[in-house]
């Protein structure tokens, strides 16, 4: 699962390195949060021949209006008609320094890159009426991950970003790669601090 990540200046930096122009640059350069389901986050998506940068909601609409839709089975996405034009034409790269996932004792853990400032998750959009809204990919958690939560986001390698959003006839083998470990670290919620 991913259920929230953390964006900051460093995201920011690696995000200008990647695509040509940047709309709303001062936007980008302020963004130093939590990212939560429903929030609006920076995605990089298909451009004319190249990536470039947009602002969309993250998760889909659930079925009964309640709630929202902020991951999806990489093993599955294929097979779901919910997501299958969206995974097959409108494939995204999801920009972060880190994501968190709470183990079974509710505890807080984050997941970084040692190797690498920002974290590339895969993901997909849709358009809702006039508002696009993306999903983040998840698949079987690897070792780095597994003590934590049986899921994980899919994270995508720089040298394969240009591939997962430009060509679709090479994304669907990356539907199936696992991950890079990460390193954790944990921590707790300020609102959990304050019951200690």
């Amino acid at each position: 699962m991913c259920g929230r990540y953390y964006v900051d200046d460093e995201t920011a930096r690696e995000i200008e390195k990647l695509v040509e122009t940047v709309n709303d640059k001062l936007r980008l350069e302020r963004l130093r949060k939590d990212i939560h389901p429903t929030d609006e986050a920076p995605v990089l998506v298909a451009g004319d021949r190249e990536m470039k940068l947009e602002w969309q909601h993250w998760g889909f609409p659930n079925f009964q209006g309640k709630g929202v839709i902020f991951n999806a089975r990489s093993e599955t996405v294929l097979e779901k008609k919910m997501f299958r034009e969206s995974i097959l034409h409108r494939r995204i790269i999801i920009p972060c320094t880190w994501f968190y996932e709470w183990n079974r004792k509710k505890e807080k853990v984050t997941f970084y890159r040692e190797d690498a400032p920002v974290i590339f998750l895969a993901g997909f959009y849709n358009v809702f009426g006039d508002e696009k809204r993306f999903t983040v990919l998840t698949t079987e958690a690897n070792q780095s991950m597994v003590s934590t939560h049986d899921r994980m986001p899919l994270i995508v390698e720089p040298d394969q970003m240009k591939d997962w959003v430009l060509d679709d006839a090479k994304f669907s083998g990356m539907l199936k790669q696992t991950p890079v470990l990460l390193e954790t670290k944990q921590e707790y919620d300020q609102q959990e601090l304050k019951f200690l």
